[in-house]
């Protein structure tokens, strides 16, 4: 009787699921293809939106009830048990529920576009949402905007494999998941949009704006709706820019770039630390989740998010941030408050790298803004301590330094420059929100070549970067374009049996192998017509003879560009391709132009 109780909802939801499909497959055909765009990008942006809404939702209470248990029933250790409970879980639950794997972060995204057309797995859909409440919600250092992207971009995957559209619709409604998964999490459909196309998105035409607007206005309108003001980071203080100011701006552009280079750098080496080390999945996130609960304890401003410690940092009492920790004696002292907010910039990327690395799920998009604030406020509190200005606004500078370490990062200035003016209800620090992003990003892009994500998969070709041709050309699968169909000559073949071989086949170039499969040389017929036309030669001759050595040889591993290089050096039209030594086949210049002609096409979304 209870299980028929439980399965009869169940059976339910599943009717009512399959008739919203069998509705959608009539829209399809029923509607135009951009119409049926349109409508999907609605409901794409609706369900980022409501994964959006569980994710905040869940990891704001989280953050309220262990800061109630830690204030009110003084159990000052529950802040660093939580993060450990947090890792525990969601090692358990990829371990046990999703196969032993999880791809993290947004660089997932990028390489999903770059090597498999826009398709994301399934699991997606639902993991990301698990796993990094289970790890943020229970006090990680980290962020839920990267699973909130990589789950948007799955639903806008999926939906496209369901209705059985086209690659370039594909990544578009991947892309439109990803701009109402940002926009619902701030409140930003700007900021959304500009995410979706500078970051996913190479390249993108006129057109293809539209849907991604819908979706991202979609996301923040069902966020706005559903969400309150104090699970969202948002400001309400009145700003203004002062052009008296400009220089302090520019100094803290130039530290927010150092410091984007100093926390990626930092972020990564934890990381691979982590992956380096052999123990049990278990241990390991016991071990990182020991070192995180012990930072936790000494800067609870660690746990979580911490977007509840920015808002405090932009208020009239950032001393409020030394409640609950061995310095709450000094509050009233500004330079330690300075001191303990120096560190705590310091130590972010540390805590962060444990937490992702020691097996948890999260990102770096909320870190860069929790450590954005600090810094700004780190410079404006010593500018205005050292009385080099009384009137610095530390407000400003504290909202400003998000958009800083956010372009260092990302490599995203656009993106940080309209999401922080949109999460402060306005554009009066426009100007200097400019400054900073384009300086940081400056200085950064010159230390780090690529953003913070995708700088291990850019270096190994597996995602896109900002170099077009270059990502076209990575998107070319090289190993199909080899002909493996190649008639072989032997070693030992005399010229006669050669020239049998070359009438009943339409090659011209063929190559010469020994037993073994070695590649020993080539026979080009166009180089050799004075011999055929010799019959004494022909008859006292044989193939090692006349065999020349190939001007280049492609190796299987080799990358498209190479591949390319190697065509550009030895004005050849055709190379053999070698797998450890052995000949695999032939790859042809004019296959691999035709592939990016036909590559180029699909990936221009209009």
């Amino acid at each position: 009787m209870p299980n028929r109780l439980i399965s009869r909802p169940i059976i339910f939801f599943r009717k009512i699921i399959r008739q919203i499909e069998t509705l959608f497959f009539v829209a399809k055909e029923v509607l135009t293809e951009r119409n049926f765009i349109y409508l999907s990008c609605v409901v794409i942006a609706i369900s980022c939106a409501l994964a959006v809404i569980i994710l905040k939702s869940f990891a704001h209470n989280v953050f309220l009830y262990a800061n109630y248990l830690n204030t009110f029933l003084k159990l000052p250790f529950i802040n660093s048990v939580l993060p450990i409970i947090g890792l525990l879980l969601t090692v358990f639950v990829i371990k046990n529920f999703l196969s032993g794997s999880i791809e993290k972060g947004s660089a997932k995204i990028l390489h999903s576009i770059a090597k498999k057309g826009g398709i994301v797995p399934k699991k997606q859909m639902y993991a990301q949402i698990l796993t990094s409440s289970l790890t943020v919600g229970l006090g990680g250092s980290a962020g839920l905007e990267s699973p909130i992207v990589v789950t948007g971009a799955a639903f806008g995957s999926n939906f496209a494999q369901k209705y059985k559209l086209s690659q370039k619709n594909r990544i578009l409604l991947l892309a439109c998941g990803v701009a109402a998964g940002i926009a619902a999490a701030f409140n930003a459909p700007i900021a959304g949009v500009l995410f979706a196309i500078e970051v996913i998105l190479t390249d993108v035409s006129i057109s293809a704006f539209i849907p991604i607007m819908i979706a991202a206005a979609t996301g923040a309108l069902a966020s706005n709706i559903l969400l309150s003001d104090d699970i969202l980071l948002q400001f309400n203080q009145k700003l203004s820019f002062n052009f008296h100011n400009t220089l302090y701006y520019i100094i803290l552009g130039v530290l927010a770039g150092f410091v984007s280079v100093f926390y990626a750098r930092n972020f990564r080496r934890v990381e691979h630390f982590f992956a380096a080390n052999k123990k049990n999945t278990y241990k390991k996130a016991l071990f990182g989740g020991t070192i995180l609960a012990i930072l936790i304890f000494f800067f609870p401003t660690l746990f979580g998010e911490g977007y509840e410690s920015i808002k405090t940092l932009s208020t009239d009492s950032p001393e409020v941030l030394l409640n609950n920790t061995f310095l709450e004696g000094f509050k009233n002292n500004e330079w330690i408050l300075l001191c303990f907010v120096g560190a705590i910039i310091l130590l972010k990327s540390f805590a962060t790298g444990i937490t992702l690395g020691s097996g948890g799920n999260g990102g770096n998009f909320a870190p860069s803004l929790f450590v954005g604030s600090y810094l700004g406020f780190f410079v404006s509190k010593l500018i205005s301590l050292l009385g080099i200005s009384d009137t610095l606004p530390i407000s400003n500078l504290t909202i400003v330094g998000m958009a800083g370490i956010l372009s260092g990062l990302f490599h995203a200035p656009l993106t940080a420059i309209f999401l922080i003016g949109e999460i402060t209800g306005g554009y009066n620090l426009m100007v200097p929100l400019m400054i900073v992003s384009s300086i940081s990003y400056a200085v950064s892009k010159r230390f780090e070549k690529h953003s913070l994500d995708v700088t291990d998969l850019a270096v190994s070709g597996d995602v896109y970067t900002s170099d077009k041709d270059k990502n076209i050309l990575q998107s070319i699968d090289a190993l199909k374009l080899i002909k493996i169909d190649i008639q072989s000559v032997h070693i030992d073949h005399s010229l006669d049996e050669m020239i049998s071989i070359y009438y009943n086949s339409n090659q011209q170039l063929f190559p010469v192998i020994d037993e073994n499969n070695k590649l020993l040389g080539l026979v080009d017929f166009e180089n050799i017509k004075s011999i055929i036309l010799t019959p004494k030669r022909i008859n006292y001759s044989k193939v090692k003879d006349i065999l020349e050595q190939p001007k280049e040889v492609i190796l299987f591993d080799d990358g498209i560009e190479i591949m390319l290089e190697k065509f550009e050096h030895s004005n050849q039209s055709l190379i053999p391709v070698l797998k450890y030594g052995k000949f695999m086949g032939f790859i042809s210049k004019l296959d691999v132009l035709e592939a990016y002609r036909k590559n180029l096409k699909e990936m221009i979304i209009e």
